[in-house]
Order: structure tokens, then sequence, then C-alpha cells
């Protein structure tokens, strides 16, 4: 069911609640800009962050279909799909995939959260 590394996510996990818990981390809730890389904008003054960059080369090194997997993940996490819609969150991921996915995922303030609800939902867990 799900083609990424149970692991692998929760590595992802950790190192989300670690930049998303710095103090100097800022992202806004509401994009400030409607361009489509609103993402990578909020990102900018955090290109040389140790903790993202770990994030950002983790997540590149991903297949494109593992990539996808993740950004699903988070969506079936804060509720945009249920379990049963699963197959349908992976096309719409696929569909809208770009190279900036590590950048449009940490840009998600509840990130950490909703991949790790996604996994709950998915029968897996971050517990060792």
């Amino acid at each position: 069911m799900l083609n990424v590394n149970p692991e692998t996510v929760c590595f992802l996990i950790a190192k989300a609640r670690a930049f998303h818990g710095k103090e100097e981390v800022v992202i806004p809730d509401v994009p400030d800009s409607p361009a489509d890389d609103w993402a990578r904008q909020a990102l900018a003054d955090h290109a040389d962050d140790a903790t993202f960059m770990e994030f950002k080369t983790t997540i590149e090194d991903l297949e494109p279909d593992q990539q996808q997997a993740v950004v699903a993940l988070m969506w079936l996490g804060r509720g945009e799909f249920n379990v049963e819609e699963w197959e349908d969150a992976l096309q719409e991921a696929s569909d809208g995939w770009t190279e900036a996915t590590a950048e449009y995922l940490i840009a998600h303030p509840m990130l950490a959260d909703d991949l790790l609800e996604g996994l709950v939902l998915l029968g897996y867990s971050c517990e060792a």
C-alpha cells in the first residue's frame, strides 16, 4: 500500500519537527503571493539550514513515485483524503508532482503531525 519505507517517513517527521521548532523559521499560514512557488519564497531564508538540507536531500533521494506517496500521506493525515481514497491521493500527487517536493512539504507547518497521522491511518507507526 505505501511504496516508501515508513522508517524514511519517520526520519522526515523528525526533521520536520526539528525544522519547524526553530524560532527563526516563519512560514505564513496563507501565501503572501499567489505565485506557484510560494513555498520556495517562504523558505529562501533557510536554504543553508542543516536540518532543512537533510530533509531536502532525503526527499530528493526518493524516486518520484515515493515523493508523491509522501505528499499523499500528508494529505491523508490532514483529512483531504480518507484511507479508501488512497489511490486517488496518489494519483493527484502524481499529477501535480514537481521537483520542488521538499519545499512544498516543509512549507506546511503541521507537516510532521500530518505525516504521522497518515502513517497511523495506513497502519504504520514511528515507534521502535
